[in-house]
């Protein structure tokens, strides 16, 4: 061999196998030295950098101490420092447990209530000692070789001594394995060298082992190379087989949650996805729960991902931030898909050299067809292997985008600034003023609900004044509230946008990668078959690339069109099932009903010009190859002239098929990127607004330059919104001016001031939630609650809690509202429920306290979330308490008992309280410290007694006061709460009240079955026939599916017309038998959206037939009529393709049907379902019905459904031609096919659970998003950020688990239905090799491709059939809606009452009994009264003694069991709903408004005049009788309620105003999302005036005028007297209801007494008697009852009993006793 080294000539392949020189230069010397060359300078590398990094680390590190950390919105939305995350870097330092060096860091890796398993591999030690063993062998085997020479002289020695070297290294490297694996001197990640070095010298021995077996040469160099080939084997099989490493894992089993097993795969388990197989046999065995999904590796946990994340810092915009974060894994993925469009095209080419060999097997032996037919399986299987791969790493990069979007977005809206949507609408004059950042963003931010990028649209939603912000800007200043008002696109922003962003990213290497691959690979090969007339076809794939992305744009346009549309939808249902109840008693559904409609109607048209988009992209998409083959055969026919074998037509038209798909990914992908760009910078618009400034307000400590402690303001102005905000007509938003107080530590303060005069304000400012302009503010709420410890003495730590006006609870038992994970003291926790009389509330519910607060505490009535919300507060161990008027949703005794025991009470011992309150004459005389407010100013302020005296109070509490201080600070807390208090379980007369005291009822509940609020049930097993068919029929009736079905047909027809009109033409030039080969041509070129190795399958088939054949008819190849044949293949194309348009509009028109219909059929059930259902199910699941699952119904179930009907049909297709041409393959057909549906009944039971739980799981997440933003300010002042955003962790978690093990089992039955179809390949394969001679090259290309296509028709019907079922599970949940029970009709044609009805108004019950369920025991039994005509009745009682339940049988919101209802002597149960609801009235509890304007709420239908209007206004002092309707005029009289804002968790949008001016006078004044720029005291003002422009016969008010001052309210109980109407008033208030006509006392569902009050009053020991007497308003009730009852009788005298229930007055009239309450209401407010 004289050649020099490595230069081998070429070609190295000769005809069966690689050169001598080849073999031994290469594949024994160069290839093996690089591999090992890598090798050691990977090592090199790696020792010098932990060489430095140690010396580093010995330097000196800096002490974080607390002090030093900086007090910023972030410091305290960071992780909890146990969920930092563990470095999961390969090196895995901390978690190698060992036996001796004791290096055991367990306790980084442990987060709570977890145990930790160490796993060490079964013989761990014993397979490296047999690797040692091996790797000496080989050493043996190489030295012997180099000894006797049996690899040839010069060549074979080097060849040898590069053998020893390498060996030689490896042992060393194994050794060290062996001996220092476990101790600190460790070479990390030493497993990866030998296992990539087995790996790669059993590639490089394999070809040489063939070749010894092909060519044998000595009987030693056969020997040694085949033991040097079996030692290899077993090294490479022991790396691939063990465990990833060989290392011990650490397994964190979290709440009982089984560890994820994927970190204990081998190598060969990750490839073949073989440690999925314990996930999908589970799901088999049984449907799977939460419980027996596994949990995520620790790395991909959402605390370890944000942890890593935000430790990488961010330097440009967000979007290629994460590309930046996330190089690393896309760069492998991106690897992995080239090597796969490379494979894609493998099976084509061995296909090709199949068919040469079986035309000619003269050209080589046979070994050579064994070697392609073995390779053609692998060669597939080793594609599907770098796929799975690939796509696997973008499902992982997934989950992290997701957790990282989610987690920022939640942190985010804890710091948010708490009027933050202002800013980011008056984006014009950001401009100038506040930060710079919004230089260019200051346009389109001005048109973004919140940086909502993707609502271009939201100019026109000023108009329909559907987001907040919008339609507050025509008032020229608008606050976006926290509330709700862009809670929908936040949670939008964290639903939609952050999906979609992490969908694109798991398929970005498509983009990168893998399209450009194949589109190179497929141009080189078809220019290679065809030459230069492969030009035009290249033209014409250029020119679809920029239509591709034009129909992406489209998509992208149409995508944010659909969005647009869905929002307002979704936003104006929201509201709709928000206020649903509101809605209900005025009978306004079918109005709501047709809004809504409206909304629907707009998105449904949007969708439709998707759908039409889409059906011609496909059809596009068709046509191309048709197109294409037509001009590249043209020209190379006509033009080159060339005869146009079957082998090259069929060949460039398999190819052309196969390009189609790169380009379509190409510009599908490009849209995706796109649309996700958007929503990334949504996101990242958001991540930039303003935070809050409260901790900067606050500092870390509530110390002021003298060292004082102190909690107040000195000096100080504050302001909604941004400092220099100023509205369009120069006013400014609501402001507090000049503060200077110091509340008394440790003592009662009260702020007490009319309506709207600032009081909540002035608690927000407090708690550093308003902007500050001038001054400073003290409060010790600087700091995260778990940075600061208590003081062991009292116990008591320096934070701060907060009751809101407006209880805010989470999701959750009572006891963990209360708690709000403090620990557990029973001792205190039974204190805390009997202070705040929750008791007796307890005993009654059927859980005790386990019962769960449904979402915004919907299961409980206000007066019991108002004391929850204060038991949840002083059981926290904060030393300050502020409280936002938590006294008025609670009756009048209530409020007493809660004064004394609780806030007056030992448990309040040493703590700060400062309490907003009207009830001055209960509060203000016991208290330390008093500031009057009025209009955003401080009036007065200072020790309660001097204010007292100076008689600013009004007399009344001045005479209270001078009697003694009354009862202070009670020294412990009685064991149980009397009767009278709280809501009623025991009656007045319940005997358990005396000796036996019973402390620990409530404590442990009744049922010990726990519900849970949002245990969303998800239907188990498969999909209902009855569901399906819900949608079918949905879709159209019986024409509908024959017209279908045509059109299906016809469309499969076209492509095997074209199959057979191809075969003609080949005829013309072979004889029959081999064109026979050209049967399948189109077969799949429609049925799959995949790449289908049929279309290889095919390119080969054509490719072979012409070499044998063609020669002889050369000289007949140019008298076939080209042209003709061309024309009609092109024609039939044509028909095929416009068959595929028709068949996709035909089915998405049906789809919109059906999508119209469900919608309509979902929205009727849900508006007309009993009132139970809202209380039973959370708001949040109800909306992902019509968010998530209706989105399903329209956009997803038609495509899919499209693709499993074109993929059976494909099948059958197929099968049929097969079983035509050879039906040998249909025995292994049918085994095949056995084998798939066995692996797709696995895949589907797994996976049908998955997604189910996956769906499931979102809810919550949404939930806990909706829950914390309502209640920012709240979770803020109690600094508590960090523990929801651990909670927010965990369900981010909770999501990721069945997620990503969905995807697994996605992967791993791709995996495995692949392995399959190369099987059949493979036996395909070995039936020719052993036919050879008898079969000819057309058969054997015929029964090849079809093997291939068939399996790969399969896995898509598996695919898609599991994503239909998926998504019928939308439908299925949708159905579950259909079918709630539903109200009464609206309207009985036959019982309709007359026109005037209720002309008079008189109400009678007769042995009226009802419940809310039938499980549950009656609310109301066998109540018996009659209310005459215009009688003023309040009903009394305790909370929960059946009051609202009487208000809601009025209403027949509760449904009778026995005895009826009468009004004006027409039985209610008798006619229609809405005919009832529309005739009376009702004033709700809790005060619902819309978000629009004050005139679209008042007469959301346009009903009344401007005038009727500002009359109502006037009737309840919302505008005071001076001030003129048209300009602003002077404030005078009854405290004109000067806006402001008086409500807790939003920070309200503020209507302009430099003396903050009153927006009742502009009835387009913007009311926010359920009101919250509006007082809560004006809410119910408004919800009052509503009421009253009805001009209703019969009023029924609920606690109207419970957030109202005494001032106000007095004012309205006179409008209210004045009335002719029926009014029934349920009353906290005594006083409200003392001159009413009759009283009402109710309790446990039952009548105790019924008469005028001052019969009442003067019965001894009568139950109306003992509430007024606790109230400690009892001289002045009295004296209200007695002037009521003479006036009366100066008009009409009558029978009078001092019995109840037996007063008739006919008549009662108004009259001069009234002054008398004024003047006493009036006293008890601070009077203007």
């Amino acid at each position: 061999m004289g050649t020099s080294f490595a230069s081998c000539p070429w070609p190295v392949w000769r005809v069966d196998d690689f050169s001598r020189c080849f073999q031994q230069d290469f594949l024994k010397v160069l290839l093996p030295l690089i591999v090992v060359g890598l090798s050691i300078l990977l090592l090199t590398i790696q020792t010098i950098l932990r060489a430095a990094k140690q010396n580093r680390g010995q330097g000196y590190t800096s002490i974080n101490s607390d002090d030093a950390a900086e007090n910023t919105p972030q410091s305290h939305t960071q992780l909890p420092h146990e969920e930092e995350p563990i470095s999961e870097s390969d090196e895995d330092e901390d978690l190698v447990i060992n036996g001796g060096g004791g290096r055991l860091a367990l306790a980084k890796t442990t987060t709570k209530g977890s145990i930790v398993q160490a796993d060490t591999p079964p013989g761990q030690t014993l397979l490296v000692i047999v690797e040692e063993l091996a790797i000496a062998g080989l050493v043996a085997v190489n030295a012997i070789a180099l000894y006797t020479g049996a690899y040839g002289k010069d060549r074979g020695s080097i060849a040898a001594v590069t053998g020893l070297a390498i060996w030689g290294y490896v042992l060393f490297l194994a050794s060290l394995r062996l001996f220092l694996g476990n101790t600190q001197w460790r070479v990390p990640r030493i497993w990866n060298h030998t296992a990539v070095i087995y790996s790669f010298q059993w590639l490089f021995t394999v070809a040489i082992f063939r070749s010894v077996l092909i060519h044998p040469s000595s009987q030693l160099t056969q020997l040694l190379v085949i033991v040097e080939f079996s030692l290899t084997s077993l090294l490479f099989g022991l790396a691939m087989t063990t465990r990833m490493g060989n290392k011990t894992i650490i397994l964190e089993w979290e709440d009982g949650i089984e560890p994820g097993r994927e970190n204990l795969a081998s190598i060969f388990s990750h490839v073949t996805f073989s440690w999925v197989d314990a996930v999908v046999w589970a799901g088999w065995k049984e449907p799977l729960d939460m419980k027996r999904v596994w949990n995520l590796l620790p790395k991909d946990k959402a605390a370890a991902v944000l942890a890593n994340y935000r430790h990488f810092k961010k330097t440009t915009m967000l979007s290629l931030h994460l590309l930046k974060y996330f190089k690393g894994m896309l760069l492998v993925q991106s690897l992995w898909a080239v090597f796969s469009g490379v494979f894609t095209f493998a099976p084509t080419l061995l296909l090709k050299a199949i068919l040469e060999y079986v035309e000619d097997p003269s050209v080589a032996p046979k070994n050579v067809l064994w070697l392609y037919v073995i390779l053609l399986p692998l060669s597939d299987v080793f594609r599907s292997v770098v796929d799975g791969q690939a796509l696997w790493i973008g499902r992982k990069i997934c989950i992290n985008v997701r957790a990282i979007l989610v987690g920022e977005i939640y942190a985010k809206a804890l710091r948010r600034k708490a009027s933050a949507g202002k800013d980011t609408t008056l984006g014009a004059d950001k401009k100038e003023t506040a930060a710079p950042k919004n230089g260019l963003m200051a346009k389109i931010k001005r048109t973004l609900g919140l940086g909502q990028d993707d609502k271009k649209t939201r100019d026109q939603e000023n108009e329909t004044s559907n987001k907040g912000p919008d339609a507050s800007k025509a008032s020229g200043n608008a606050t976006d509230t926290d509330e709700q008002a862009n809670l929908g696109t936040i949670i939008n922003l964290m639903s939609v946008d952050s999906f979609k962003v992490s969908e694109v990213t798991s398929y970005l290497h498509f983009l990168v990668a893998s399209a450009p691959t194949q589109l190179l690979v497929s141009v080189i090969l078809l220019y290679q078959v065809m030459g230069r007339s492969a030009i035009p076809g290249f033209i014409i794939m250029a020119l679809l690339l920029p239509v591709n992305i034009m129909f992406a744009r489209g998509f992208g346009s149409t995508q944010k069109a659909i969005m647009a549309a869905t929002d307002k939808r979704i936003h104006t249902t929201n509201e709709v099932l928000q206020n649903i109840r509101i809605i209900k008693y005025f009978a306004w559904e079918h109005r709501y009903g047709k809004i809504v409609d409206e909304k629907r109607s707009a998105e449904l048209a949007a969708l439709r010009r998707r759908f039409m988009l889409w059906a011609a992209a496909v059809a596009v998409w068709n046509t191309v190859p048709i197109l294409i083959t037509f001009f590249s055969f043209l020209v190379y026919t006509l033009v080159e002239g060339k005869p146009l074998y079957p082998s090259v037509a069929f060949t460039a038209m398999s190819l052309f098929m196969l390009l189609r798909y790169p380009l379509d990914q190409l510009g599908d992908m490009i849209a995706h990127v796109q649309e996700s760009k958007v929503s990334i910078d949504r996101i990242e618009e958001f991540l930039s607004e303003e935070e809050t400034e409260k901790f900067a307000q606050l500092g870390r400590e509530n110390i002021d330059e003298n060292g004082q402690r102190l909690i107040g303001f000195k000096d100080a102005t504050f302001i909604w919104g941004s400092k220099t905000t100023v509205a369009d007509d120069g006013t400014m938003a609501f402001r507090l001016l000049d503060l200077d107080i110091e509340f008394k530590i440790g003592k009662l303060n009260v702020i007490t001031g009319p309506t709207g005069s600032g009081k909540t304000s002035l608690l927000m400012a407090l708690l550093g939630e308003m902007t500050i302009m001038k001054g400073r503010v003290f409060l010790p709420g600087g700091r995260s609650r778990e940075d600061v410890r208590p003081d062991p003495e009292t116990g008591l730590a320096e934070t701060c809690a907060y009751v809101a006006q407006q209880a805010w609870l989470v999701n959750a038992s009572i006891k963990d509202n209360i708690l709000f994970s403090a620990p557990l003291d029973e001792q205190r926790y039974r204190d805390v429920i009997v202070a705040c009389a929750l008791e007796r509330d307890l005993e009654i519910l059927d859980h005790g306290d386990e019962t769960l607060v449904g979402e915004k505490g919907i299961t409980l009535s206000g007066g019991q979330k108002q004391r929850i919300s204060l038991a949840r507060a002083v059981y926290s161990n904060s030393k300050h308490l502020l409280f936002d008027d938590c006294l008025s949703a609670v009756d009048s005794h209530t409020a007493q008992w809660i004064f004394s025991n609780c806030i007056m009470g030992p448990l309040m011992r040493h703590r700060t309280c400062i309490l907003v309150s009207h009830n001055i004459p209960l509060c203000v005389p016991h208290s330390d410290y008093v500031v009057m407010m009025n209009n955003g100013r401080i009036t007065d302020h200072g020790p309660s007694q001097e204010i007292i005296a100076s008689g600013k109070l009004g007399e009344e509490v001045a005479q209270k006061s001078s009697s003694g201080p009354g009862s202070a600070h009670i020294s412990r807390v009685p064991s149980r709460v009397p009767s009278s208090v709280g809501d009623s379980g025991d009656t007045l007369f319940n005997e358990a009240d005396g000796g036996d005291q019973q402390p620990k009822t409530p404590i442990t509940p009744k049922i010990s079955k726990k519900q849970d609020a949002m245990e969303e049930t998800k239907a188990v097993g498969a999909v209902k026939w009855a569901v399906l068919k819900l949608y079918l029929v949905s879709m159209g009736n019986w024409w509908f599916w024959v017209v279908a079905c045509l059109v299906f047909g016809a469309q499969q027809l076209s492509g095997v017309a074209s199959s057979i009109w191809i075969k003609e033409w080949a005829n013309q030039y072979t004889t029959e038998k081999i064109s026979r080969a050209q049967f399948n041509i189109n077969s799949q070129s429609y049925s799959t959206q995949s790449l289908s190795p049929a279309y290889f399958a095919s390119i080969a088939t054509y490719g072979k037939s012409n070499e044998t054949t063609f020669t002889a008819a050369d000289d007949e190849a140019p008298e076939v009529n080209v042209v003709y044949y061309l024309v009609v293949l092109a024609a039939i194309g044509l028909a095929g393709a416009v068959a595929a348009l028709v068949r996709d509009l035909w089915i998405f028109f049906g789809s919109l049907t059906a999508s119209w219909k469900l919608h309509n059929r979902l929205m009727s059930a849900v508006s007309g379902a009993r009132f139970k259902f809202f209380d039973q199910t959370p708001l949040g699941q109800i909306m992902n019905r019509f968010s998530k699952d209706l989105e399903a119904v329209d956009q997803e179930v038609a495509p899919v459904a499209i693709g499993v009907m074109s993929c059976a049909l494909g099948i059958i297709v197929t099968v049929v031609l097969i079983a035509i041409i050879t039906p040998g393959f249909l025995i292994s057909g049918v085994f095949i096919t056995a084998a798939y549906v066995f692996l797709g009944l696995f895949y589907l039971h797994s996976s049908r659970d998955l997604k189910r739980l996956e769906s499931v799981q979102r809810s919550p997440l949404f939930q806990q998003f909706g829950e914390t933003l309502s209640g920012v300010t709240t979770i803020r002042a109690y600094s508590d950020e960090r523990r929801f955003i651990r909670d927010n962790l965990a369900k981010i978690n909770a999501q990721s688990r069945p997620f990503i093990y969905l995807w697994a089992a996605n992967r791993w039955l791709a995996f495995r239905t692949d392995l399959l179809g190369d099987l059949v390949a493979f036996f395909a394969g070995v039936l020719i090799i052993v036919s050879l001679g008898t079969i000819d090259a057309g058969s054997a290309g015929i029964s090849l491709s079809y093997a291939i296509g068939f399996a790969d028709n399969i896995l898509w019907l598996v695919r898609l059939y599991a994503m239909n079922e998926q998504n019928m599970n939308s439908v299925e949940r949708i159905k579950e809606y259909l079918d709630v029970e539903q109200e009464a009709e609206a309207i009985v044609e036959k019982n309709r009452p007359p026109q005037n009805w209720p002309a008079q108004g008189s109400v009678e019950f007769i042995n009226y009994t009802t419940r809310y369920r039938a499980e549950l025991d009656p609310v109301l039994k066998n109540l018996t009264f009659k209310i005459e005509a215009q009688e003023k009745i309040g009903i009394v009682g305790r909370t929960g003694a059946g009051k609202s339940s009487l208000a809601l049988a009025i209403f027949r919101a509760l449904e009778a069991d026995e005895g009826k209802i009468l009004i004006d002597d027409v039985d209610i149960g008798q006619i229609g709903l809405r005919d009832l609801r529309e005739a009376i009235t009702i004033v709700p509890q809790e005060p619902t408004l819309f978000q629009g304007t004050i005139r679209t709420n008042l007469d959301p239908f346009d009903a009344y005049s401007d005038a009727d209007i500002f009359a109502a206004l006037r009737r309840v002092h919302l505008i005071g009788p001076e001030e003129a309707t048209s300009d602003s005029a002077t404030l005078l009289l009854p405290q004109p309620p000067v806006i402001v804002v008086e409500d807790p968790e939003s920070e309200p949008s503020r209507p302009p105003t430099a003396t903050n001016k009153n927006v009742f006078l502009d009835l387009s004044s913007p009311v926010t999302e359920s009101g919250s720029n509006l007082s809560q005291g004006q809410r119910q003002l408004l919800c009052l005036a509503r009421a009253l422009l009805k001009k209703p016969n019969v009023l029924v008010m609920d606690e109207a005028t419970a957030s109202i001052d005494y001032a106000t309210d007095s004012a309205i109980q006179e409008t209210i007297r004045e009335l002719t109407s029926t009014i029934i008033t349920i009353a906290h208030r005594l006083q409200t209801i003392a001159d009413y006509d009759k009283v009402l006392v109710l309790d446990k569902g039952q009548i105790v007494e019924y008469g005028h009050p001052w019969q009442l009053l003067k019965k001894q020991g009568g139950s109306f008697r003992g509430m007024c007497e606790m109230s400690g308003d009892y001289e002045t009730l009295v004296k209200i009852a007695k002037k009521a009852f003479a006036s009366k009788q100066l008009v009409d005298v009558d029978d009078e009993d001092g019995e109840e229930g037996t007063t008739n007055d006919s008549a009662s009239t108004p009259s001069a006793a009234e002054d008398e309450t004024n003047r006493t209401g009036e006293s008890s407010s601070p009077s203007a």
